[in-house]
């Protein structure tokens, strides 16, 4: 409930920034939104939040609106299909290997090779796809996300909604992105949290002032554990060869995350060896995200919430690859194929995915412009805006860009734009381009760094990021 509260509060001060920037027709939206209407200000009351930039806001505006006028946000369906066409080659590719030289090692490994490519460029056109970016109309966007996450990667639509907008509305701001819940049970992740965090129960708190308080007559909790109580029952309906790996597994470090209290650093806290995460983030990271987590966790996602349509398409997946490649492979390397391309695709989603986000700044959220709280660096760290020299925004910038280059944009599904896009996440990919122009001269007039770097440096600045989080984790560990 307080995330849902957060988010039409935002709607209700910028109704032009994350409203305008997630909706199509909002018209349409408005609708849903009228029983959320608590009251109208009173006009001696103040229209602005005291703790945004009303200059920067409004000059951001005016930047969404020049952008429109230029026709950016209106999607070249050509590149699209095309896009789709290639992956689909891919895939045929893949299995056409197979079948013509057979199930020989250097055969096996090419296919393997490509069917990765395959699931980590097909998980750039879903994103293409979940952001409404492909199509003018919403369900158009929404029925062939269905097949490209569901069919083509076995994947459930309504968990990446729920997963990604999340993180779009509040990048890098613990507690309120989900990109960030490997801390601190996997990592000690930013400069600020890997000394002192401070966890209580993640459904029952409230905003007082800067701190967050518990409340025992708070009904999420109880909420939390009656959708539990479902979830258990459907594992006993499934019986016992799926409780233990199929939930219980997974459930355990759920639960430790959600229940336990924990303070790193200064009250000498800890769940790793920190001081070491760049070294086992080789191992936890890109080689187990989507293999031995995400894998079965999608699964857990869409029985727990009913999403029979996801989990059908999810299906569609499966039967069509053990079915077209059970007639070239024995069982076992099958499973080896299957879980081959998984490596693969994790490497290439973790990389490419923490490569704009892992080494900026990671915080509380600390409720600043849209502008401000998306996407920059500033030269200080502190992001400096026109409100006199003694005023500073809360919360860093959250995403740096990589280098634009013809292998860049399509290893990274155009992400190494990550800056524009979270500006305007509904903007087609392929038009990232001809805006930046316009973003690099709002950020010198506020003087803004807008940051930008080669591939591979952007690849060992996570590393480096992790290095530097565990060994202020360690020496507040050791000396506080």
């Amino acid at each position: 409930m307080e995330n849902k509260q957060n988010k039409f509060c935002s709607l209700l001060f910028l109704p032009e920034d994350p409203f305008t920037a997630f909706h199509l027709d909002k018209t349409l939206v408005r609708k849903f939104m009228k029983p959320l209407l608590i009251g109208e200000l009173a006009e001696d009351q103040p229209s602005f939040e005291p703790s945004k930039n009303k200059l920067l806001v409004e000059d951001f505006r005016q930047l969404r609106a020049t952008v429109e006028k230029m026709g950016l946000l209106n999607p070249n369906r050509l590149f699209f299909f095309l896009y789709l066409i290639h992956i689909l080659l891919l895939d045929v590719a893949a299995w056409l290997n197979l079948w013509y030289f057979g199930p020989s090692f250097v055969p096996f490994l090419v296919s393997g090779l490509l069917l990765g490519t395959v699931q980590a460029q097909a998980g750039w056109l879903q994103h293409d796809l979940g952001h409404l970016s492909v199509f003018g109309k919403s369900k158009w966007n929404h029925w062939v996300h269905k097949f490209v996450i569901g069919h083509l990667k076995g994947a459930p639509a309504s968990w990446w909604n729920h997963w990604h907008f999340q993180h779009h509305a509040k990048p890098n701001c613990f507690r309120k992105d989900p990109d960030l819940n490997m801390h601190p049970l996997l990592f000690a992740l930013g400069k600020k949290l890997s000394v002192e965090v401070e966890c209580r129960y993640l459904q029952n708190f409230s905003v007082a002032g800067e701190k967050e308080k518990w409340h025992p007559e708070n009904k999420s909790l109880h909420c939390q554990s009656r959708k539990r109580g479902k979830w258990e029952v459907a594992a006993q309906l499934v019986g016992p060869p799926a409780l233990v790996p199929f939930y219980l597994q997974w459930y355990i470090f759920y639960f430790v995350v959600q229940r336990k209290q924990w303070v790193l650093g200064m009250k000498k806290k800890k769940f790793m060896p920190y001081n070491h995460q760049h070294k086992y983030f080789f191992i936890l990271g890109p080689p187990a995200l989507v293999p031995f987590y995400l894998q079965w966790y999608i699964f857990y996602f869409v029985v727990q919430r009913k999403q029979w349509v996801d989990l059908a398409w999810m299906v569609t997946f499966y039967i069509r690859f053990f079915l077209t490649y059970s007639f070239l492979l024995e069982l076992k390397s099958l499973f080896a194929l299957f879980f081959m391309l998984r490596f693969i695709e994790s490497h290439w989603f973790v990389w490419v995915t923490q490569m704009n986000h892992i080494p900026m700044n990671i915080d509380y959220d600390k409720n600043v412009e849209w502008f401000s709280t998306q996407d920059l660096l500033s030269k200080d760290l502190w992001l400096q805006v026109c409100l006199g020299r003694d005023e500073f925004s809360h919360h860093l910038q959250a995403t740096c860009n990589v280098h634009p280059s013809f292998f860049n944009d399509w290893f990274s599904g155009h992400l190494n734009f990550q800056i524009e896009h979270h500006l305007f996440p509904t903007m087609p990919r392929h038009n990232f381009w001809k805006v930046t122009p316009l973003v690099k001269s709002m950020c010198a007039k506020y003087g803004i760094e807008y940051q930008s770097k080669p591939l591979l440096t952007a690849f060992a600045d996570i590393v480096y990021s992790l290095k530097d989080s565990g060994e202020l984790w360690l020496d507040a560990y050791m000396h506080n």
